[in-house]
């Protein structure tokens, strides 16, 4: 098994030749920091729209998380409870229609920009894979029908469950029809190579050194010793946000770790997984598992580490241990794999708000979106209009959307509490599920620690 930071999908798709890095002094109408899904969405969206822009990212693009996750493809139907909560009842359905049409507009744009991502549309199932999960997605379910969108989750019993993937410990579950998968590196350097050739000046290997932000413009320099000079900013640097001063406390940042089988086309068939679904189980550190175009299985786990603020630690990015205990659970879900050689193992960070949800804002001129919790595929496509509508001081049904503007309605602790505070928290959620995986009580301390962050009204990543 090839343990990495690239990872498979990223192996499958190829090396590219990375572009020149900014050595001068440009102008441009927006400058983008950052490479991945949504630097990249808000540059496609610009540059439609006839803005100038610059692109900037600290490697090549596409080869960070955008180009290592899951490839899950949903929307946000699954938090319609808690939007409404936050922000009642029409603009929790807003921002889930908005998020929804994303996941079309994804396929759509493959489509037509005849870009092979493997986009399959197919249907999302939340799998009991315990008796003690069964029901988690009862309040989820009953907020989606509350709003009059019951189609949008549709509940099945073990024996629907069991239809999508014959997999025996399947109890229960239910599926969320708006969603797909994808390719995720495919997509990213398909994005990336289609900006190169409509002229978005995408400059790689050149790390922003700071960025000066004013109500006039802002000015980015890169480390290389080239300065851009824009009317306006994006700041698309995922977990690199929790860097930056004002959004320290409005993100966490942890790691989830994948790994890949060999082919194994045969299996899938005698389990029915044929339809290109993706599952998900109901831990609170969930797994996520779905198949590929070549018959592989990519199996992930949210159980990784926490980052401490923005540092980069090697860790999150391979983790053996996590990486193994990865490996036994896929075989301890899907017992038809069991003996099946596993490729490659990798993982990386994802950046959580504390509200569980993607969030978008400005400071003067620069403007960020952060929080996609290792599900941005379809969020980043939302979020690159929405950042291109702010880039260009355009009022929109985007920009009214709750979750942009200003910062989420909660804050995590500062470092080093969160770090420490965070670490003892996901421990006792591992806890708490592998308990309620073997059919047993967690013991009382393990269950007020994973308790607290509900309790705080905060959300760890996962």
């Amino acid at each position: 098994m090839k343990r990495s930071a690239e990872g498979f999908w990223l192996a499958d798709a190829g090396p590219v030749e990375a572009s020149a890095a900014l050595d001068a002094d440009v102008r441009a109408d927006v400058v983008v920091i950052g490479g991945g899904y949504l630097g990249m969405w808000t540059a496609w969206q610009l540059q439609a729209l006839g803005a100038e822009v610059v692109l900037l990212e600290a490697g090549v693009c596409g080869h960070g998380p955008s180009g290592r996750n899951g490839g899950f493809v949903n929307g946000l139907w699954e938090y319609v409870g808690e939007l409404e909560s936050l922000f009642g009842r029409s603009a929790a359905l807003a921002v889930a229609d908005a998020a929804a049409a994303s996941v079309d507009a994804i396929g759509a744009w493959c489509e037509a920009e005849g870009v092979d991502a493997h986009y399959v549309r197919a249907p999302f199932l939340e799998v009991a894979a315990a008796p003690g999960q069964l029901g988690a997605w009862d309040a989820s379910v009953a907020a989606v029908r509350a709003v009059g969108c019951g189609e949008e989750a549709v509940v099945v019993d073990a024996a629907g469950a069991r239809a999508v993937c014959d997999a025996p410990g399947f109890l229960g579950g239910v599926l969320w029809p708006t969603a797909a998968t994808v390719h995720p590196a495919r997509l990213a350097l398909g994005v990336r190579a289609r900006l190169l050739e409509v002229g978005v000046r995408v400059h790689e290997h050149s790390r922003v050194s700071g960025v000066e932000d004013g109500a006039g413009g802002v000015v980015a320099r890169v480390v290389a010793g080239g300065v851009v000079r824009a009317g306006a900013g994006v700041l698309a640097i995922n977990s690199a946000s929790a860097g930056v001063a004002p959004l320290r406390r409005a993100l966490s940042v942890a790691s989830s770790h994948v790994v890949a089988t060999e082919p194994v086309p045969e299996v899938l068939e005698a389990l029915g997984w044929t339809g290109g679904e993706g599952i998900g189980d109901c831990r609170t550190l969930l797994h996520y598992f779905r198949t590929t175009r070549d018959g592989r299985v990519v199996f992930g786990w949210g159980g990784g580490r926490m980052g401490y603020g923005a540092r980069r630690r090697a860790v999150l990015d391979v983790d053996p241990g996590v990486q193994d205990a990865t490996a036994r659970d896929l075989v301890a879900l899907l017992p038809a794999l069991r003996g099946v050689q596993l490729t490659h193992a990798w993982g990386g960070p994802i950046d959580v708000s504390p509200v569980h949800l993607p969030w978008f804002g400005s400071f003067k001129s620069l403007h960020y979106g952060f929080g996609f919790t290792g599900n941005g595929v379809g969020p980043s496509h939302l979020g690159g209009q929405v950042l291109a509508d702010l880039a260009r001081g355009v009022s929109s049904e985007l920009t009214a959307l709750p979750i942009v503007g200003g910062l989420p309605p909660a804050r995590f602790p500062p470092e080093p509490a969160r770090f420490a505070g965070g670490s003892a928290i996901r421990a006792a959620l591992a806890r708490r599920d592998e308990a309620a995986a073997a059919g047993r009580r967690a013991d009382p301390l393990t269950a007020a620690v994973a308790a607290l962050p509900r309790l705080l009204g905060l959300h760890l990543p996962r």
